[in-house]
C-alpha cells in the first residue's frame, strides 16, 4: 500500500471513516483486501523560506499517475518552477510576475502587473493551470468584448497571458500554450498622419518663437529620428558636436505617469550612434549656451534643477503648439515617422534610413513604411519596362527585312567620294 520514491513517497488511501467520523486514510482494512479501493496519493518535502513543508496531492486513479505527478513536482523543483498539479492560474501568474521583475524593464513590469491583477486573475485565476484550455481564454475574450472592452487593450492583455503561458511551455510545465493561437486577431494599426515638409518647417518656425527650449528638443527629434525617451534620456557626455555624432545609451520612461526611470534603450540595436546634421548641431549648441555650466552626467533636456522632464509634458506641449501653429495634431512618435518619411520620399536608400532609425532589421523599416516603398517598387518595375522597351526600339532600327538583306559578300556601302574634288574633263564628258 505504501512504496518509496526519491525525495517523496507514493501510497494508497481512502475516505472511509471510523465510528467517530474520522477518516481512516491509510489504516482502512479494505485497502489490503481490495486493490480497487481508495485512490493514490504522493507526498514530498519541499523547501520553503528556509524551512521544509510537505506537499501532498491525492485522488490519482493509479500508482503510475501518482508517480508521474510526483516526478513532475521534483523536476519542477530542480528547474526552478512549481509543477504542483493543484496550482491555479492565479498562483502561476503571481510567481511569473516575481520572476519577470528580475528580467524586464520597470515600465514593462507595470503593464504586466496591471493586466494580471486587474483582468487575468479575477477572470481566470481560480482555474487549475493544467486544466486551462483555449476555450477558457476564448470565453474570457468574448465576455470582455461584450462589456465594451477595447480590442487593442484586450489584445495586449491576451498577449501578456500568452507570454506567461509560453514560459510555462518552455519550462515543460505545460505541453502547449492555451492562449495560442490568439483568439483575437492583431488590431490594424491606425492610419498615421505625418506632417509634410512645409508643415514641419512651419511648426518649427513658430516653436522657436513661442517656446525656444522645446524648439531645440523638437529639432533633435525630427532631425535624428530618435524616440522621445531617448532624447529625454540623452546626456551631454554622449554628445560630440565636434564629431557630428551622439550616442544613445539610455531611455527615459514614466511609471504610472508619476515616477521617471532611466533604462536601456528599446532594443539592442537602438543602443548605437546617431549622426548630427548642422541644423541639429545648432539646436544642441543653443541648448548648451542657455543651460549654462554643465555638470558631469547632466541631461541635455531637463528642468532648471536638472531633474528629468515628464514625457507626458512633451506630448501636451506638442498638441498645444501644433494647434497654435496651425498644423495637424500628431503624436510625439509621429515625429520619428516624419524623420523616416522625408528621406525616403527624397530617394535616400531604405537601408540607409533603416540604419539611421537603428532598426534591428531592414524588414522592420520596410514593413512600417510600406506605403512609401510601394512607390519605389512601382518606379523600379517601370524602369525595367522602360529599359526593355528602349532595347526593343534600338533592335528594330538596326534590323533589315529579310528580302532586303544583301549577300554577305556584297558591299553594303559604297566608298564615299571626297568633297570638293573636281572630276577630270574626260570623266565629266
Amino acid at each position: 500500500m505504501r512504496s518509496s520514491a526519491r525525495n517523496g513517497r507514493v501510497y494508497r488511501r481512502c475516505g472511509c471513516r471510523d465510528p467517530q467520523l474520522k477518516q481512516l486514510g491509510t489504516r482502512c482494512p479494505r485497502l489490503a483486501a481490495d486493490t480497487d479501493h481508495g485512490t493514490w496519493t504522493f507526498a514530498v518535502d519541499l523547501p520553503a523560506n528556509g524551512n521544509r513543508h510537505t506537499l501532498r496531492r491525492g485522488g490519482f486513479p493509479t500508482e503510475e499517475t501518482a508517480r508521474t505527478a510526483l516526478r513532475r513536482v521534483l523536476e519542477g523543483q530542480d528547474g526552478g518552477f512549481s509543477a504542483d498539479p493543484n496550482q491555479t492560474v492565479a498562483d502561476y501568474l503571481t510567481a511569473w510576475l516575481q520572476t519577470k521583475a528580475l528580467t524586464v524593464k520597470p515600465t514593462t513590469l507595470v503593464r504586466y502587473r496591471d493586466y494580471v491583477t486587474n483582468d487575468l486573475i479575477p477572470n481566470l485565476g481560480r482555474i487549475r493551470l493544467d486544466e486551462l484550455s483555449h476555450w477558457h481564454v476564448a470565453d474570457f475574450a468574448h465576455a470582455q468584448i461584450a462589456h465594451g472592452r477595447g480590442r487593442v487593450t484586450l489584445y495586449r492583455c491576451l498577449a501578456t497571458l500568452s507570454s506567461a503561458l509560453g514560459d510555462a511551455v518552455r519550462q515543460d510545465r505545460l505541453p502547449h500554450n492555451p492562449a495560442r493561437p490568439s483568439v483575437l486577431p492583431r488590431p490594424a494599426s491606425p492610419e498615421r498622419r505625418i506632417w509634410t515638409a512645409d508643415e514641419a518647417a512651419r511648426f518649427l518656425r513658430y516653436c522657436h518663437q513661442a517656446d525656444p527650449f522645446l524648439a531645440d528638443l523638437f529639432e533633435v527629434l525630427i532631425g535624428t529620428g530618435m524616440r522621445r525617451g531617448e532624447v529625454l534620456g540623452l546626456h551631454w557626455d554622449d554628445v560630440h558636436l565636434d564629431q557630428h555624432v551622439l550616442y544613445v545609451r539610455y531611455t527615459l520612461s514614466a511609471i504610472d505617469n508619476a515616477r521617471t526611470v532611466l533604462t536601456a534603450p528599446k532594443t539592442s540595436s537602438s543602443k548605437n550612434w546617431v549622426a548630427i546634421s548642422p541644423r541639429v548641431g545648432t539646436a544642441l549648441r543653443h541648448r548648451a549656451a542657455t543651460q549654462g555650466p554643465i555638470p558631469p552626467g547632466a541631461l541635455v533636456f531637463c528642468k532648471l534643477d536638472g531633474q528629468p522632464l515628464r514625457p507626458q509634458r512633451i506630448l501636451d506641449r506638442l498638441r498645444q503648439l501644433s494647434a497654435q501653429a496651425g498644423v495637424p495634431t500628431i503624436r510625439v512618435h509621429d515625429l520619428r515617422h516624419l524623420a523616416a518619411t522625408l528621406p525616403i520620399t527624397a530617394g535616400v536608400p531604405l537601408v540607409t534610413v533603416s540604419k539611421t532609425l537603428r532598426h534591428g532589421t531592414l524588414s522592420t523599416t520596410a514593413n512600417i513604411y510600406d506605403h512609401l516603398t510601394r512607390q519605389a517598387a512601382h518606379d523600379a518595375v517601370d524602369t525595367i519596362a522602360a529599359i526593355l522597351a528602349a532595347a526593343d526600339k534600338n533592335a528594330a532600327h538596326s534590323r533589315w527585312p529579310r528580302w532586303l538583306r544583301p549577300h554577305r559578300d556584297h558591299p553594303t556601302q559604297l566608298p564615299k567620294q571626297p568633297r570638293n574634288v573636281k572630276l577630270p574633263a574626260a570623266a565629266a564628258a
